[in-house]
């Protein structure tokens, strides 16, 4: 399976309306691999490569754990970059793809047209996603 297909079926288990999959590059930095849902030309220019330790997607990286925010259109956490506004989304959640051995390979992150409240149920089970998703891009050896 593809990352496409990976996430779109990650979206629908989770009832969200988007989802981004990031992978970390050579240089650091963390690269769209794959994304559902309509993302405004503006934020396409935004996610496509994304430093860690910003926006939901970076902090996820930097904290190693989930980061949520319940309405990124009213969110005053400094959490979500200012073009995760355009999205229209405002439930949101990133977590880390840990490999094996704790090193962070990239972020899955999915969002809702409502405001949405994450329960640390959900935060394991992206997590747990997460964690597939390395391994099955290191053919099982994340």
């Amino acid at each position: 399976m593809d990352d496409q297909a990976a996430l779109a079926g990650i979206v629908r288990a989770f009832g969200a309306e988007s989802g981004t999959i990031h992978w970390v590059g050579g240089d650091g930095l963390l690269h769209l691999a794959a994304c559902v849902g309509h993302f405004p030309p503006p934020v396409m220019d935004a996610i496509r490569v994304i430093p860690v330790g910003k926006g939901l997607a970076g902090l996820a990286a930097e904290r190693r754990t989930c980061v949520t925010v319940c309405n990124l259109q009213t969110d005053d956490s400094g959490q979500a970059r200012p073009a995760a506004r355009a999205t229209g989304m405002e439930g949101a959640i990133t977590a880390p793809c840990l490999a094996h051995d704790g090193r962070v390979v990239g972020v899955i992150g999915v969002a809702n047209t409502q405001a949405r409240t994450f329960t640390d149920a959900e935060q394991a089970s992206l997590l747990e996603h997460g964690r597939s998703l390395a391994a099955r891009r290191s053919g099982g050896h994340a």
